[in-house]
């Protein structure tokens, strides 16, 4: 593969073309050449695009494909193709299968389904057994095999003895620990956030101290067992404030936010449009305030979808019955762009969570595989059905205005446009 980028805007600040507009030879899948101007003789393909911009690729830390077991939901393939069109060079993929990703053959399988794509797939292994909180899984078995990271997903651990086994047992390989932020007894049966809205609709709520009072318990035992604990899609401004005071402690802690907690509200509960029923649930303004101010800051280290394909059947029924999820792959750039400064959310789709998922980074330099995002930051549109690629469609952005086009990605000695 023989390619030649014109005039792409570099958006890599460990790059030392950051900010810059240059021409990039690719050569076999290997950047050659970073100039100014350069010249083609007409043998190579020239790709040249409105307003171009590129990045490292973009690495998303919470995937779901459904597959094995739910491939009425979303397939690996296609969604491998549907983060390749979304921005995404690599993902890592929630172990709720069917059965649950626990083994070491449920790994091997997603690994090897995954084989030959533009997009990485990287396994994340359940923590503990059928994601059921009662016996730890077999993490070492499951490292050898590609599982990357541990984590049972959307699922608290609620027995405090097994997070502290799995912390302790998982720092003879340098294993990283996930852990769902939400203490099942307060949360109990509810499915949104509980606060004025959830009253004037008569909803079932969760309150904030749901999550807030897991993240307590699991830093208290982080403190006690060392290790590497992260925190996916923390939702409420007090969640920002304790997982800041445990940095300072030197704790080995990071967190991700998910895209639509950065932009919407409980407000849009009042639509009872299921694809709303995401969990955590849709929080206050006041939380989606203090999530932006965590990432400026760089106490929230990371950006996901949290892409969860889920099918009509559990999607279009009365909202109490619907389940949790939202697709996210094909909005977060566009949803994100004009709410996030653009070099922040490139960091925290790149740099940041390659290195804490221990994933190889490329950066954009001469010599180094080329492994990039493409996208133009400045297109307006309304995000519909449309422009929609995976096989479910619960997105909660859908007939929002989006700004920022994503066109596609360079990896692995692919082109996917």
């Amino acid at each position: 593969m023989n390619l030649l980028l014109k005039s792409a805007t570099i958006i890599d600040k460990s790059s030392p073309f950051h900010l810059q507009k240059k021409d990039i030879l690719i050569e076999n899948g290997i950047i050659t050449k970073i100039a100014k101007s350069i010249k083609n003789d007409a043998s190579i393909k020239e790709i040249k695009l409105e307003n171009l911009h590129i990045s490292q690729g973009w690495f998303d830390t919470s995937v779901s494909f459904g597959e094995p077991g739910f491939e009425e939901r979303e397939t690996i393939e296609n969604g491998l193709n549907t983060a390749a069109k979304s921005g995404f060079t690599a993902v890592a993929v929630n172990p709720n299968t069917h059965p649950v990703a626990d083994n070491k053959s449920t790994i091997e399988f997603i690994k090897n389904k995954a084989n030959g794509f533009a997009t990485s797939l990287y396994p994340i292994g359940s923590l503990t057994k059928g994601s059921e909180s009662k016996d730890i899984a077999e993490l070492y078995d499951m490292k050898n095999s590609g599982a990357i990271v541990f984590g049972d997903y959307n699922k608290p651990i609620s027995n405090a003895n097994l997070l502290k086994i799995g912390l302790l047992y998982a720092q003879n390989f340098d294993g990283l620990i996930l852990t769902f932020p939400q203490d099942e007894a307060i949360a109990s049966k509810g499915f949104v956030n509980e606060e004025k809205n959830s009253t004037k609709l008569g909803l079932k709520g969760i309150p904030a101290m749901a999550e807030e009072l897991q993240i307590v318990r699991d830093l208290f035992i982080l403190e006690y067992t060392g290790g590497k604990l992260h925190i996916p899609t923390i939702s409420t401004e007090k969640s920002v404030k304790l997982i800041k005071d445990a940095k300072k402690k030197g704790l080995n802690v990071t967190c991700s936010v998910a895209a639509h907690h950065l932009i919407l509200t409980d407000d849009e509960l009042t639509k009872f449009d299921s694809n709303t029923k995401v969990l955590p649930p849709l929080r206050t303004l006041k939380d989606t305030k203090a999530l932006i101010k965590g990432l400026n800051e760089g106490i929230i280290d990371i950006i996901t979808s949290d892409h969860n394909p889920i099918d009509i059947e559990h999607k279009k029924v009365e909202y109490e019955n619907a389940k949790f999820g939202t697709i996210g792959l094909e909005s977060l750039f566009g949803a994100l762009n004009k709410i996030v400064e653009t070099e922040t959310l490139i960091t925290c789709l790149t740099v940041n969570p390659r290195n804490r998922f221990n994933v190889e980074s490329f950066l954009i330099k001469e010599g180094n595989k080329a492994n990039l995002t493409l996208f133009n930051p400045d297109f307006e549109y309304e995000f519909t059905e449309a422009n929609i690629i995976s096989t479910s469609k619960n997105s909660v952005f859908l007939n929002k205005k989006l700004n920022g086009k994503v066109y596609g990605i360079i990896a692995n000695n692919k082109v996917i446009l």
